[in-house]
């Protein structure tokens, strides 16, 4: 491994809030070099840069069949296990299985994944920023210009601006939306935004009715689009209640099991708005990762201005005291030689 962000995903484990099998080690967000092959593995080779998937495509389910791997009903991600159904690690001290988060558990110094996992990306590209391409850009990236399919001249909103939603930001950049207004608490976000894509910027505060006027006053009366990144049950309420007519908002942050929002179905339905959900940000990771690693180099997503913090495997639970308070867009844990 050479990098492994630290996302909220992971948190949600670390915290109890999504219920997995254990041991495991956590981490799906990474980037490495690829040191031996296993048997029958001909597509890869030994030295490769690869950033990691961590919805790793079974091949023959309907979905897969279909060019949807990222829906694909049987990966063996969602079992933490190789496609064989095994783990190749154990603890020392007793020989216990030990699994790995999605399949490839990108936060230790070294993993044994899946072939269809490692997806190889050009040489060049900083290893912190590739490790963010298998995870918050596909999905923020994804979600715009895959999911919602965002046309030119489009008006968007991003709500929440951790490293999904800067990608939701960077990829209504790319779709060239003409206006792309990101909304956040923090004002080092905020900054990071503007810098990235957005063209407004909105701080919210406690009171959602000022957030609402404020979207509503940049946008000529709500956004076509409104990418809601961060999970929350009164952000969500407030994204759809920004939509005007024939909006959509695209639901992309992922909350704790149990949560439950609400709205008004009369207007909703009145006015033809339209929910979306955004899983992976409808990645065929084959396909996408490489897409996304050339327009970094391209200059046309600059992900590495989502990275704020690069930290050591000693750092991790500071880390994720650092998701819990929301201080930063991107921690990522960069691995020596």
């Amino acid at each position: 491994m050479t990098a492994s962000g630290v996302c909220h995903s992971d948190l949600h484990v670390r915290d109890g809030e999504w219920d997995r099998p254990g041991p495991i080690v956590l981490g799906h967000e990474g980037a490495g070099i690829v040191d031996a092959l296993g048997p029958g593995v001909s597509e890869l080779r030994v030295g490769q840069p690869v950033a990691l998937s961590w919805l790793v495509p079974c091949g023959t389910c309907r979905a897969c069949l279909g060019g949807r791997p990222w829906a694909c009903a049987d990966s063996p991600s969602f079992r933490h296990r190789m496609l064989d159904g095994t783990t190749r690690w154990r603890r020392p001290s007793d020989a216990t299985e030990v699994l790995t988060y999605c399949a490839i558990g990108t936060l230790a110094e070294e993993s044994v994944v899946p072939a269809a996992a490692a997806i190889p990306i050009p040489d060049g590209i900083d290893a912190a920023a590739a490790a963010l391409i298998g995870c918050c850009v596909a999905t923020g990236v994804g979600a715009v210009v895959k999911t919602a399919v965002v046309p030119a001249g489009a008006s968007v909103a991003v709500i929440g601006l951790g490293g999904v939603g800067l990608s939701c930001v960077m990829g209504a950049a790319l779709a060239d939306a003409a206006t792309v207004v990101a909304i956040d608490r923090v004002p080092a976000k905020l900054e990071v935004a503007a810098a990235v894509g957005a063209t407004a910027t909105v701080r919210a505060t406690d009171d959602p009715a000022a957030t609402l006027e404020a979207l509503r006053d940049l946008t000529g009366g709500g956004p076509d689009y409104v990418f809601e990144a961060i999970g929350r049950r009164d952000t969500i309420e407030l994204a759809i209640a920004a939509l005007p007519l024939g909006g959509t908002a695209v639901l992309v942050g992922m909350t704790p099991y149990g949560v439950r929002a609400s709205f008004d179905v009369y207007p909703f339905v009145d006015g033809s708005r339209r929910i979306l959900g955004s899983n992976y940000g409808f990645a065929d990771p084959a396909v996408d990762f490489p897409r996304y690693a050339e327009l970094h180099l391209a200059g046309r997503l600059p992900i590495d201005r989502l990275v704020d913090r690069r930290i050591g495997l000693d750092e991790l639970e500071d880390a994720f005291e650092g998701l819990r308070s929301g201080a930063y867009t991107r921690q990522v844990v960069v691995f020596g030689d």
